[in-house]
């Protein structure tokens, strides 16, 4: 089977490796195609799509990852065949950037209060700034500096929602996320909707009911902790709604050291024939645009 990798993320956002290192890599294990989707950020994708042109046997599909909240719960959009330079894209995550940057000065404060200083300038923080950081940033600072044993081990101690450095965050609508992607060009995708751990066939149904009438073009079906049972219920109510399937790694390099580019964690095949149909939803090339 052809296979593709349509989550992914780089340096930019909370991964470790380049966008060129990416192109390398699903090259290397003989991806159909593979998508940059790094969080409320293009900033890769110049890079990304530039590398692409060293390697014609891959498809370089650039695209970004929204976060949103609906019903006291995060959801997940990635926006696939997106317009990089789209200007209503662009100030919408601008304004998602600036959320981050709040909330993660308040964490820094929250951290050095608990005894933890950290400056932005640390290596472990890649180079980027609080409008792009995130808590794997965090993370690798602490395990780097203050005696933690794993990443895994500062979220549960420190950065997991409950724990003492745990900050909310400032998160839109779904709709407002749907409407930049589109904007853009791009094709909605809502990112690995369900959990191995949960029965949530009733929240799918509401998701896809609520959000499919405004837009939602596709879910993933595929994904690194989906087993058979939660990619038959996507394939399901995909079907069901009239959506495409899509699906992806969710790759991060060394930040999630056990999901590998195109496998996930041992078992995610993600085929090439979802590419085609997610493609004939872009909106880039329709007349009209």
């Amino acid at each position: 089977m052809t296979c593709v990798d349509l989550h992914t993320h780089s340096r930019f956002s909370d991964g470790t490796d380049s966008p060129g290192e990416l192109l390398e890599q699903a090259e290397l294990i003989g991806l159909a195609a593979v998508a940059l989707t790094d969080h409320d950020t293009t900033a890769g994708l110049g890079e990304f799509l530039a590398a692409a042109r060293l390697h014609p046997g891959v498809e370089a599909i650039a695209g970004v990852e929204i976060s949103t909240l609906f019903s006291a719960r995060e959801l997940h959009f990635v926006g696939l065949f997106i317009d990089p330079a789209d200007p209503e894209l662009a100030a919408f995550l601008a304004e998602m950037r600036e959320n981050r940057r709040r909330r993660n000065e308040a964490i820094k404060a929250k951290l050095h209060f608990l005894g933890y200083p950290v400056e932005w300038s640390d290596p472990a923080f890649g180079g980027l700034d609080p409008t792009s950081a995130g808590r794997p940033h965090f993370a690798r600072v602490l395990v780097e500096h203050y005696g933690f044993p794993t990443m895994q081990s500062v979220f549960d101690k420190l950065l997991k929602n409950g724990c003492p450095a745990y900050v909310r965050r400032e998160l839109p609508d779904p709709s407002r996320a749907i409407a930049a992607i589109h904007a853009a060009g791009g094709v909605a995708v809502w990112a690995h909707p369900v959990y191995r751990e949960r029965n949530e066939r009733a929240f799918v149904r509401r998701v896809l009911k609520r959000f499919a009438p405004l837009g939602l073009d596709a879910a993933e079906a595929y994904y690194s902790m989906f087993g058979p049972p939660e990619t038959a219920l996507m394939l399901e109510m995909t079907s069901t709604f009239g959506l495409a399937v899509s699906g992806g790694s969710d790759y991060h390099g060394k930040n999630s050291p056990a999901v590998a580019l195109g496998e996930g964690a041992g078992g995610l095949r993600v085929p090439a024939e979802v590419v085609a149909t997610l493609r004939e939803k872009s909106r880039i090339y329709q007349p009209g645009k």
